[in-house]
C-alpha cells in the first residue's frame, strides 16, 4: 500500500494478519500481547481499533471461528457431537447446541445431516462509518489531585464519585475552577467486569488549601500533554458508543 491508501485500510491488512493467526490457532489460549505484535499496534487500544472495524470483539470472534470450524467438522468428518462441542471450547452439548442454532439457524445434528459448510462472516466496516463526532486536540498540564479507586462494573463508578465528593465538600475543598476527572484503566470488552479499575478524581483549584488525605481517599497524578478531547451528550449508558467510535475509528484516522 502507498502514501495514497486510505487509512483504514492499512488497518485493515494488519488486523487481516490477526484473523489468520487466530484461524490457525483455535486450540490456543490467545495472548492479547502477542495479537497487538501481530497488528503492529498499541497493545492498549488495538482491540479498539478491531472492534470498529470488525463490529466485534476478538473474543467473539474466536467463537464465532470455533463455531465455523465445528460446522465443517459436521459436514465433513465423523467426529462426534460432544467432541465437537468441546473443540469449539463448550463444556457441554447444550450450550454448544444452542449457540451453534444462533449462527446456523439449525441444531447440529439437523446440521449433520442436511447442512451445507459455510463460514459466518463478521460486517467489516469501512469509510462510511466514520467520522460522526466532533474531537479537539488539547494540550493540557500535569494536573493533581485526589481520587477514590474503584473496581468492578464500570456502571458503578458513581459510587465513587458520590465518595471522592462528599470528602472534598468534608474539607472544603469544592470551588470555581475545580474539576472531576474519571480515568478508566481497563477495556471492559476484553477485561472480566469484578476486574475493571477506575478511579473518580478531584482536582482542586488552584490555591486551594492542602489536605492530606485518609483511605479511601489518595493522591492522584494526571499526566499532562495532548488529549483528544470528545464531547458526549446523553444518556452515561450510551457513553461506551462514543468510547468505542473515539478509540476505534477517530484514533486510527489521526
Amino acid at each position: 500500500m502507498d502514501a495514497e491508501t486510505p487509512c483504514w485500510m492499512h488497518y485493515a491488512a494488519r488486523l487481516a494478519r490477526v484473523h489468520d493467526y487466530i484461524g490457525t490457532h483455535l486450540d490456543d489460549t490467545l495472548d492479547l500481547n502477542r495479537l497487538a505484535d501481530i497488528a503492529c499496534l498499541s497493545p492498549y487500544h488495538w482491540h479498539r481499533v478491531y472492534r470498529a472495524l470488525y463490529g466485534e470483539s476478538i473474543l467473539m470472534t474466536v467463537r464465532r471461528m470455533r463455531i465455523v470450524r465445528a460446522s465443517e467438522d459436521l459436514v465433513c468428518t465423523a467426529r462426534p457431537i460432544d467432541e465437537i462441542a468441546r473443540r469449539a471450547g463448550y463444556g457441554s452439548t447444550h450450550a454448544f447446541a444452542r449457540a451453534f442454532r444462533d449462527a446456523y439457524g439449525v441444531p447440529p445434528a439437523q446440521h449433520r445431516r442436511t447442512g451445507v459448510h459455510r463460514p459466518v462472516y463478521p460486517l467489516q466496516r469501512g469509510e462510511a462509518d466514520m467520522f460522526k463526532h466532533e474531537v479537539e486536540i488539547r494540550r493540557l498540564p500535569e494536573l493533581h489531585g485526589y481520587a477514590v479507586s474503584h473496581t468492578g462494573s464500570y456502571m458503578k463508578v458513581s459510587n465513587a464519585f458520590m465518595r471522592i465528593g462528599a470528602w472534598v465538600g468534608q474539607h472544603g475543598l469544592i470551588g470555581p475552577g475545580a474539576k472531576m476527572i474519571g480515568i478508566f484503566h481497563d477495556d471492559p470488552d476484553t477485561t472480566p467486569e469484578a476486574q475493571l479499575r477506575a478511579q473518580a478524581c478531584f482536582v482542586p483549584a488552584d490555591g486551594a488549601p492542602d489536605v492530606e488525605p485518609e483511605p479511601p481517599v489518595e493522591r492522584v497524578t494526571v499526566a499532562g500533554g495532548e488529549y483528544a478531547v470528545l464531547l458526549h451528550t446523553g444518556p452515561y449508558a450510551d457513553l461506551k458508543s462514543a468510547y468505542q467510535w473515539l478509540y476505534g475509528d477517530w484514533l486510527r484516522h489521526s
